[in-house]
């Protein structure tokens, strides 16, 4: 299991254990090379028919919740209008876990490949650090993922149900509202899957550039020859460790790119569906869930601005190589050794073609 030989996918798969959970992603236990590849043939086996009876729901979900729209929107004499926004955004509970599903199956080995990449580079990167004296980080990369991933898990699970509970009216059954509450978390948590990955490439950027930092101090006072050759292997091992990484989030990158553009739409929708609603009840007296519809809307707009507040917290963290490659240009050491300063230009060159975006191919 690739947990055993990496402490970053060790921190993350509790996380990861509860978005399998919801039917997101496969078990992790089910990834690396296993001796009891019996017991793990059972386990996916036992997986893909819970994933089958999760789809069973989310599409009796759909149908119920599109039941109930219409005759809400025959008894309120509503347009046409309020009845196909309402069809496409309980519609999409069903497209959303379909292509989720597909998504598991068709790029199963792509997954399989990103966690043995984010191992392999963890020890790489490491390996390459303990000749400046390891890893030192003010906040441990445990603290990053309960702070950022952690807290906002437990304030959805905690808030959307309440929110969303009276706001789903009568023609609901309260069995439907709660199975429309778990898949609506589901969705949800989709995003949160997707940070958790983000965060993972970020800490590993982070020690890249800890160990760049650490050869600048080297460099400052080295005027040794032998000394100075070393420091060039390890910037070029530093350089191809980055291309790794690169690589890393372009698979990420494709593995996300369908769930991620749904749930785009998905929540811009539905907080379009929220907002005609809160305008339709403002010609009813017993309109009691004004304040839930601005609170999920909000949740639902937080939710997507927290993937883009991690991803630009790794860009920028990306973006300080070609800064701190400057800086070593312009030590003295370096003009006193040709093959250094090639070194630092193909490492600035390949930093300005390889930048890091997460887009999701190019969707936002």
């Amino acid at each position: 299991m690739v947990a055993k030989t990496s402490r970053l996918l060790s921190t993350a798969f509790p996380y990861l254990q509860i978005f399998s959970v919801f039917g997101l992603t496969p078990p992790p236990q089910s990834f690396g090379k296993t001796s009891h590849r019996r017991l793990r043939w059972y386990l996916m086996a036992g997986y893909a028919c819970y994933a089958c009876l999760i789809l069973l729901v989310v599409f009796a979900v759909t149908y119920f919740n599109i039941k109930a729209i219409n005759e809400e929107v025959l008894d309120y004499h509503l347009a046409d209008f309020t009845r196909v926004m309402g069809t496409i955004q309980k519609s999409l509970y069903s497209i959303m876990a379909i292509a989720n599903q597909l998504n598991m199956l068709i790029n199963y080995r792509r997954l399989s490949g990103i966690y043995e990449d984010i191992a392999s580079l963890e020890i790489d990167i490491d390996e390459a650090s303990q000749c400046f004296g390891g890893q030192r980080q003010r906040y441990s990369f445990r603290s990053r993922l309960a702070y950022f991933v952690g807290l906002w898990m437990i304030l959805l699970i905690g808030s959307m149900p309440r929110l969303t509970h009276y706001a789903m009216g009568p023609y609901v059954s309260q069995p439907n509202k709660f199975l429309t509450e778990f898949v609506l978390l589901m969705q949800q948590l989709k995003a949160l899957e997707y940070c958790v990955f983000v965060l993972l490439i970020h800490e590993l950027v982070l020690r890249l550039r800890h160990t760049l930092l650490q050869l600048q101090e080297e460099l400052a006072d080295c005027h040794q020859q032998n000394m100075l050759q070393a420091l060039c292997v390890a910037l070029k091992r530093n350089q191809l460790l980055m291309g790794r990484v690169w690589r890393l989030e372009g698979e990420l990158a494709s593995y996300f790119t369908l769930t991620m553009m749904l749930l785009f739409i998905y929540n811009g929708l539905t907080i379009l569906h929220l907002v005609n609603w809160a305008y339709i009840n403002t010609f009813l007296d017993n309109d009691c869930c004004r304040y839930d519809r601005f609170f999920t809307s909000t949740l639902l707009l937080i939710n997507l601005l927290v993937a883009c507040l991690l991803s630009q917290r790794c860009i920028n963290a990306y973006n300080c190589f070609p800064r701190i490659l400057h800086q070593i240009t312009s030590t003295s050491a370096v003009s006193n050794f040709p093959m250094l300063t090639r070194g630092l230009r193909e490492y600035s060159l390949q930093m300005q073609h390889l930048k890091l975006l997460f887009t999701c191919g190019g969707f936002f």
